[in-house]
């Protein structure tokens, strides 16, 4: 994939006020932590994730959606009534029909001229819809679009915790449900536009590549469980293998793809899934672990959403300057691989 005429106008997110810790976790799961003999401060330690973020009960993906989307809106230089392409590309949805980029498009008042879907592709849906927005106004179908993602992990650490207190599994059948604790909650968005609309220097999207191992596809899944329930269970060191496989081969055709080195990239922001997983990553490509920015210390693993508020947030924080290049690269079950390159 190669881009001339993208650039990444803005970006926000939205975080839910309610920190839940590692710790509080554990806690809620004290009986099992005795009766299996598990040390306390297990979760952190295997994970580096100290604390997560939680949405208030029954709070729906389009509305977080639409909060990120109002909080772009206010960022940006473009109004609202130029959005011709709007995305929800989340995990969490509001229901199977419609869409939930209809009711997120209604709460932030969008135009009805705007072109609405859903993009759900694991923790990399919302790349998916960057390189499908970005396509659209390279062809001169559309000059901007609107990208969100709101994930709600809440319903999942709450079920799995049920779970887990009311079963008696061993050590090794809790297992497959220890990535499920990890999980957190936030939204973000996007907006992506034609460079003819932007005034100055901009992150102008430049292209990527994409790389699938779909015989990896069992590895980890997650479905609907009840009425208010979600159940997911992950062989956590299977996947780790195969990520590690699937990222070496979509980081070489990266390279290839956009003429790219480790020593001509400023940053890189990947999934943020935690710090075993960091580490891995890092080691099998070869790359700076000093050029990372991360947030699953403070935010855990918020599925979609993590790879673009992560990226917002080293905006935020000057982590990311003018001239710089970063490598956007992201991992969801399936396994389905991206890498995409921004710079200014």
């Amino acid at each position: 994939m190669h881009f001339s005429h993208v650039c990444i106008e803005s970006i926000a997110y939205v975080l839910p006020d309610e920190v839940l810790s590692s710790a509080m976790i554990e806690q809620r799961l004290s009986q099992v932590y005795e009766r299996l003999n598990l040390p306390v401060g297990r979760l952190e330690l295997m994970t580096g994730i100290k604390e997560r973020r939680s949405w208030p009960l029954k709070t729906r993906p389009s509305h977080g959606s639409a909060l990120a989307g109002k909080a772009v809106l206010e960022k940006s230089k473009l109004s609202k009534d130029k959005v011709e392409l709007f995305i929800h590309a989340a995990v969490c949805r509001d229901m199977l029909e419609p869409a939930t980029a209809s009711f997120a498009h209604a709460e932030i008042g969008l135009p009805a001229s705007a072109q609405i879907f859903d993009i759900s592709n694991a923790c990399l849906g919302f790349l998916n819809a960057m390189t499908v927005a970005a396509s659209m106004i390279e062809s001169g179908q559309i000059t901007c679009a609107m990208i969100v993602s709101s994930e709600n992990g809440r319903p999942l650490v709450d079920h799995t915790i049920k779970h887990l207190c009311e079963t008696q599994l061993t050590r090794n059948e809790i297992k497959p449900y220890f990535a499920n604790l990890t999980i957190g909650c936030g939204a973000v968005a996007a907006i992506l536009c034609h460079d003819s609309l932007v005034s100055g220097k901009a992150p102008r999207l430049v292209g990527g590549v994409a790389k699938a191992a779909t015989h990896h596809s069992a590895l980890c899944q997650g479905d609907s469980e009840g009425s208010d329930g979600l159940a997911m269970q992950t062989d956590s060191e299977q996947l780790l293998e195969a990520g590690v496989t699937l990222v070496t081969q979509t980081w070489d055709a990266f390279k290839t793809t956009l003429g790219w080195s480790d020593t001509m990239i400023n940053r890189y922001i990947g999934h943020q899934v935690g710090a075993v997983h960091r580490r891995r990553i890092f080691e099998a490509l070869g790359i700076d672990l000093a050029k990372d920015f991360s947030t699953f210390e403070t935010l855990g693993n918020m599925g979609s959403a993590s790879l673009p508020v992560t990226f917002a947030k080293a905006l935020e924080a000057n982590a990311i300057n003018p001239a710089d290049r970063v490598a956007l690269f992201g991992i969801g079950s399936g396994l389905n691989c991206m890498m995409l390159g921004v710079e200014w």
